[in-house]
């Protein structure tokens, strides 16, 4: 595979679906990642076990990348976090605001995720390789396409490297954001994220909660197939593959999975990519 691949997970919740997950990321590391993220929950509620993914990662001989919010925390806080994350050995962090945890109004010290870039870069200088989101769609929750696009290029000002976007299935909405980005001055690399299709409920639940559209084509396709999963998946692996080739061939910079804890759909994608 020609392009760099990252790849993204979430902590486990029980000690079964620890010991999956590592096996899972043994066989996606065969595909040689630049790295590995992990994430965290609503107002860091699954701090523990993201930064014991990252050990574990780490451990392993594979470059590990802390998602790490600011939703209600203080300096204080963040400063601490970062001297043990240095410690740990990461050397690269996804900088968030985070989600707000259902009935938390808004508090801590840092309003916007840049606040949070620009706090990470004054404290340790060139220590940590920051990505930030970006948001091709646009981020459910801006007040207007040009706020948010504002709103990124206010990150990348702060020190950000680079950034990761939603994941999308209209490339046209990618390019038209990098561009709109490269006109403001940004060249910072936007690395695609790339959701492989293996569920239909679980995509709509998903594209619902965070704003990233499912063109209607594929909506429709995916409602035709009803229960019948090898449909869905196999039609996914179309789709998604033929993605991925649309960016690879346009210049992206990398590709980021957000793998759901699963290997098999990002391996074939992946293996139909260096195939084609």
């Amino acid at each position: 595979m020609d392009l760099p691949l990252s790849f993204e997970f979430f902590p486990p919740k029980t000690a079964e679906g620890a010991e999956k997950l590592r096996g899972v990321r043994q066989q996606l590391y065969a595909l040689a990642p630049e790295f590995c993220s992990v994430t965290y929950g609503a107002g860091g509620s699954t701090q523990e076990g993201t930064f014991n993914a990252v050990r574990e990662i780490l451990a392993e001989g594979v470059a590990a990348a802390s998602h790490f919010s600011c939703v209600g925390a203080t300096r204080a806080t963040v400063r601490e976090q970062l001297k043990m994350l240095k410690a740990m050995g990461v050397e690269r962090l996804v900088a968030l605001r985070g989600d707000l945890p259902s009935g938390y109004g808004v508090g801590g010290e840092f309003q916007y995720a840049s606040d949070l870039v620009a706090f990470i870069r004054a404290e340790t200088g060139d220590d940590f390789r920051i990505e930030v989101a970006a948001y091709p769609e646009i981020h459910p929750q801006a007040r207007s396409a040009d706020a948010d696009l504002k709103a990124f290029v206010a990150k990348v000002r702060a020190g950000a490297d680079s950034a990761i976007t939603q994941y999308f299935y209209n490339t046209d909405a990618y390019f038209r954001f990098v561009d709109d980005a490269l006109k403001l001055g940004v060249t910072t690399p936007v690395v695609p994220g790339i959701m492989p299709i293996t569920s239909s409920t679980q995509l709509m639940r998903f594209s619902d909660a965070c704003g990233a559209e499912i063109p209607r084509w594929i909506r429709l396709r995916l409602q035709g197939f009803g229960d019948d999963t090898a449909s869905i998946k196999a039609f996914g692996l179309d789709v998604v593959t033929d993605l991925c080739d649309q960016l690879r061939c346009a210049g992206a910079p990398g590709l980021h999975f957000y793998t759901m804890n699963q290997s098999a759909a990002t391996m074939e994608i992946v293996r139909r990519l260096a195939a084609a």
